[in-house]
């Protein structure tokens, strides 16, 4: 599924876990709105998800993914591969167009509609349109910077910014941890 009209970006570094997006959403090749939320913090600051693709389909996924959480008593690895087990199978779940990235302190997965979970071993994770960019920057970053994981988030989703025309500038970055 190629997911068009965002970009979402996660890393975990010293104990900080930071995700951001930036805020951009089009219809075709219009854009519609320039300052969307597509990062949540859910229970209770613990975990922070954001979504590329269809927001309403998105919506939906967040509140099922709150609630494998909630279920699991905030066992995070536990809730993503419920959530994926249920989207890959549930008839309604399955017409869902939407990617999750998801990170907590110590976790970073990617959930995809296809039933893939998918937790990097660098602990970067990314996803949309502008994804791939942002990921090459962010792993650059990591790599031969001192910046924070908020930095990190912040700058590689603005050279996304400056490469993909479904990504602006108008990032949101949220951070758990130290």
């Amino acid at each position: 599924m190629k997911i068009r009209s965002t970009t979402i970006l996660g890393i975990i570094k010293d104990g900080q876990a930071a995700l951001g997006g930036d805020g951009q959403v089009t219809l075709g090749n219009t854009v519609m709105k320039h300052n969307s939320m597509k990062i949540r913090k859910l229970l209770n600051g613990k975990v922070i998800c954001g979504f590329a693709g269809s927001t309403a389909d998105a919506f939906t996924l967040l509140a099922r993914f709150e609630e494998k959480l909630e279920q699991y008593s905030g066992n995070v690895y536990r809730a993503v591969v419920e959530l994926a087990k249920d989207w890959r199978t549930d008839k309604y779940l399955r017409k869902l167009e939407a990617m999750l990235a998801i990170v907590s302190e110590d976790k970073a997965f990617i959930v995809s509609g296809t039933g893939d979970v998918i937790e990097p071993e660098d602990n970067i994770v990314a996803i949309g349109s502008g994804g791939m960019y942002a990921l090459a920057a962010a792993k650059m970053l990591k790599k031969y910077s001192n910046l924070s994981s908020k930095e990190i988030v912040e700058e590689a989703l603005k050279v996304a910014a400056d490469i993909c025309i479904y990504t602006n500038e108008k990032i949101t970055v949220e951070v758990i941890g130290k």
